[in-house]
């Protein structure tokens, strides 16, 4: 079964061919960055206007790296939310009306299950159960993974998601946007022990996470410093320290408390060097990442949990849809059920 890909939630362009028999076929990404970078964040407006005007494009071109037309799709897979609703209404439309239009299937994907399933793309991929890390821009949970769609919380952030901070942060320190690889490549230059920030939440028990007063901690530091180069790239090494510390100790709470032996990281802040090195260092625990190219928001990945799904599809046999801007995992089911 061939599924095309949709990703639209937020400011990338993402499509991709999934085949469930030869794998990943073809993937393409369009990214906004160099358009929102003019306003210091993404403007949901331009970001939706943009989408509109790639996706379609770019379901041709991976069509033809993957020597396919449009009739050798077998279902259609589209990010249904969490994410801008605007963004996510263009990606529907689209895919839905793809699906209409060929008589085929149409799956409504989770984002961030996307993110969760993204390193079963790998050539060796993490067997059921485990516990994941999902970092980016919008999220930091933690979760029970037993299988498709069979999803426990363990832990989530009460305030800033640990991407967002990591933005926050940059931006405070003078960075372009995006702030977060930025920073982090920034912080290669920091003198460590510089400055010693907070492990936020992990003198108390829970999985929950809170970066928010990191941020301002950062943000006095660097107000009370000298303010020069160096004073930069120390604060960025101790934030980026910090928050890197408290998600490996949450990591090993939520080990423990599951008793798994493995850790899948997926979403845009699993691609941080100094995040997968602390985990990587941790003893008797197998870890699991997407490539870099998929850390981010792409279309393998939803083309993939539509693939992973499509034995729950029940074809539909109306052109309407709907988009959730939230759309916690634990409110997925299995396929099966």
């Amino acid at each position: 079964m061939r599924v095309l890909g949709i990703e639209s939630s937020c400011d990338e362009t993402g499509i991709a061919i999934y085949d469930s028999e030869k794998g990943l076929l073809a993937h393409d990404l369009y990214s906004q960055i160099a358009m929102h970078a003019e306003y210091g964040g993404v403007v949901p407006e331009l970001a939706s206007r943009d989408h509109i005007r790639k996706t379609l494009p770019l379901i041709d071109n991976v069509l033809r790296q993957a020597q396919l037309t449009r009739s050798d799709i077998d279902a259609v897979a589209y990010t249904a939310g969490p994410g801008l609703v605007g963004a996510l209404l263009v990606g529907a439309a689209i895919g839905r009306s793809f699906a209409w239009a060929l008589d085929i299937p149409a799956l409504a994907i989770n984002h961030m299950e996307g993110h969760l399933l993204s390193p079963l793309l790998e050539d060796s991929p993490p067997a059921f159960p485990f516990v994941s890390l999902l970092v980016s821009g919008g999220h930091t949970l933690l979760i029970d993974v037993q299988g498709i769609g069979e999803y426990k919380l363990l832990g989530e952030s009460i305030d800033d998601a640990v991407g967002e901070a990591f933005d926050k942060t940059a931006k405070m320190l003078g960075l372009d946007y995006p702030g977060g690889p930025i920073l982090a490549a920034l912080a290669e230059q920091g003198i460590a022990d510089t400055y010693l920030f907070p492990r936020p939440m992990t003198n108390r028990p829970g999985l929950d996470f809170s970066f928010s007063g990191l941020k301002t901690f950062a943000m006095n530091t660097w107000r009370d410093s000298e303010q020069t180069d160096q004073d930069r790239a120390n604060v960025a090494l101790a934030f980026q320290t910090a928050a890197v510390e408290t998600l490996a100790i949450k990591c090993k709470r939520a080990l423990k408390e599951t008793g798994h032996k493995t850790l899948v990281v997926a979403g845009g802040v699993s691609a941080n060097t100094a995040l997968r090195a602390r985990l990587n260092a941790m003893p008797h625990l197998e870890v699991h990442y997407p490539r870099p190219i998929f850390c981010s928001d792409n279309g393998a990945m939803i083309a993939f949990a539509g693939a992973m799904r499509q034995s729950a599809m029940v074809k539909q046999e109306h052109a309407s849809f709907s988009v959730r801007p939230r759309w916690p995992l634990d409110e997925l089911s299995s396929p099966d059920a």
